[in-house]
C-alpha cells in the first residue's frame, strides 16, 4: 500500500478537489497545510509551480513521486484506487465531463475577482460573469442529484468547492447569482450535505475566508448586511 500525503491550503479550492475524491475512494492519507505567504523550503524544491495541492506517494519499497495539479491528482485516483467510480466508463461522456471540469476552474477565476473586488463596479462585473456562468451549467444538469444524475463524479468535486464560497457570501448580502437556476441550486443543496464535501475543510473554513476577505479589502464585508 502506497503512503498518501496532501499537501494542501485551508482554503484552497483545487485541495479540496483533491481532498473530495481521497475521502469518496475511502483512501487513507495525512494532510499537511501551508503557509502560502511563507512557503517552506521543503515546499518550493518540490513544487515546479509552487502551488498546492501536492500528492506525495511513498511506496513500500521506499520510493516516492510527488504529483502537482490538482486535475492530474484526481484522475490518478481514479485510475488507482478502489472505490466507486468518479468518471463515466463511456470515453465520450468521460471526455465533456473533463471539459465540465475545466469549466470549474472559469468559474473560480471569476470567484476570485468577485470575493476580492474592493469597488461595486468590479464586484459587478463579476457578480454578471459568475451569473453567465452559473446559468450555463444551469443548461447541462438533469433532475441530479449530482451532475451526471445519481452518481457522484469529479465534476462534483470541482464545482462543491465552489458552492461553499457561497455560504459565507450569502450571509453577506443578497447577490441574485443563483436566482432563477433551480437546477444549480438543488445541485448546491445536494453537494453541501456530501460528507467527502463536508469533511474537506476544517471546522475553522468560515472564519479563515472571512479572514481572507478582510486582508483583501473585499467590498463583500462592506454591504449593508455585512455591518
Amino acid at each position: 500500500m502506497s503512503r498518501l500525503t496532501l499537501i494542501s491550503h485551508h482554503l484552497c479550492p483545487y485541495v479540496q478537489r483533491a481532498a473530495i475524491a481521497l475521502l469518496e475512494k475511502g483512501v487513507a492519507f495525512e494532510r499537511i497545510n501551508i503557509d502560502l505567504a511563507d512557503k517552506p523550503d521543503w515546499f518550493l524544491k518540490i513544487s515546479p509551480l509552487g502551488k498546492v495541492p501536492l500528492l506525495k506517494i511513498e511506496e513500500e519499497d521506499g520510493s516516492e513521486a510527488v504529483l502537482f495539479e490538482s486535475s492530474v491528482i484526481c484522475e490518478y485516483l481514479e485510475e488507482t484506487q478502489a472505490g466507486a467510480a468518479l468518471h463515466p466508463a463511456d470515453p465520450l461522456i468521460r471526455a465533456r465531463h473533463r471539459g465540465w471540469m475545466e469549466f470549474g476552474s472559469s468559474v473560480l477565476s471569476d470567484l476570485w475577482g468577485y470575493e476580492t473586488a474592493q469597488d461595486a463596479v468590479q464586484l459587478e462585473a463579476k457578480r454578471k460573469a459568475l451569473i453567465s456562468k452559473f446559468a450555463t451549467i444551469d443548461g447541462a444538469l438533469t433532475d441530479g442529484p449530482y451532475f451526471a444524475g445519481s452518481s457522484f463524479s469529479l465534476v462534483d468535486a470541482v464545482f462543491a468547492p465552489v458552492f461553499r464560497y457561497f455560504d459565507l457570501f450569502d450571509t453577506l448580502g443578497d447577490s441574485g447569482i443563483f436566482d432563477g437556476l433551480e437546477r444549480v441550486k438543488r445541485w448546491r443543496k445536494a453537494l453541501a450535505a456530501r460528507a467527502s464535501v463536508k469533511n474537506c475543510v476544517g471546522e475553522d473554513y468560515p472564519q479563515r475566508l472571512t479572514e481572507f476577505l478582510e486582508k483583501h479589502s473585499s467590498i463583500l464585508l462592506r454591504q449593508p448586511a455585512a455591518a
